[in-house]
């Protein structure tokens, strides 16, 4: 997918107003900085320039595509290939974690959530932006008819409710905003 990647996401990032919702969780990062899912980088034009960047991907066709975006921004990265599900990281070692889009593709998203908590340090930053379940009847019924069709072709789950799993841990939700007729989900949320 990581060479297509790009133009489907751009589709989406109109209709949705994804990117801007990547600028809005990337401009709230501090310290060192753990992107989970990088995917082709779109996040990374978005970053404060003085953050320590780590950015994981299951796949390095991915992380090529994301390594040159970082080349041509001038963004300084650290890249590698891992499952956001078992982290290669240490425990409390990060400051904050940022998925943008990824929690709909991951298989067990509770866990990486989970494995955001453990490498985060006390008062770190939770991060994220995630295309979720509509409260409005009529368009969680037309998710329900396309969400075999985006798992098929994609591993896109639409039913998605990262912020069960953020509250289930103990995170502190701090802010937390819907768009796109509840179809997007922000949130920041601290370690306590």
């Amino acid at each position: 997918m990581a060479a297509s990647y790009d133009r489907r996401a751009s589709r989406w990032d109109r209709v949705l107003g994804l990117d801007a919702g990547r600028r809005w969780v990337c401009e709230r990062a501090h310290g060192d900085v753990l992107e989970l899912g990088v995917g082709t980088g779109l996040s990374l034009p978005h970053y404060p320039p003085e953050v320590r960047l780590t950015c994981i991907d299951a796949t390095s066709e991915m992380l090529a595509v994301a390594q040159q975006r970082a080349t041509e921004l001038g963004v300084i990265a650290d890249f590698r290939v891992g499952d956001a599900q078992a982290l290669d990281v240490d425990s409390a070692s990060v400051d904050t974690v940022i998925f943008t889009l990824s929690l709909c593709t991951i298989p067990m998203p509770a866990r990486a959530i989970g494995e955001a908590w453990r490498v985060l340090r006390p008062d770190g930053r939770l991060l994220l932006i995630e295309h979720v379940r509509s409260p409005n009847a009529v368009i969680r019924t037309g998710q329900r008819l396309l969400d075999p069709l985006f798992r098929r072709l994609e591993a896109d789950n639409l039913f998605r409710e990262p912020l069960e799993h953020v509250r289930r841990l103990g995170f502190r939700v701090e802010e937390l905003e819907r768009s796109a007729c509840g179809i997007v989900e922000r949130l920041r949320a601290t370690k306590p």
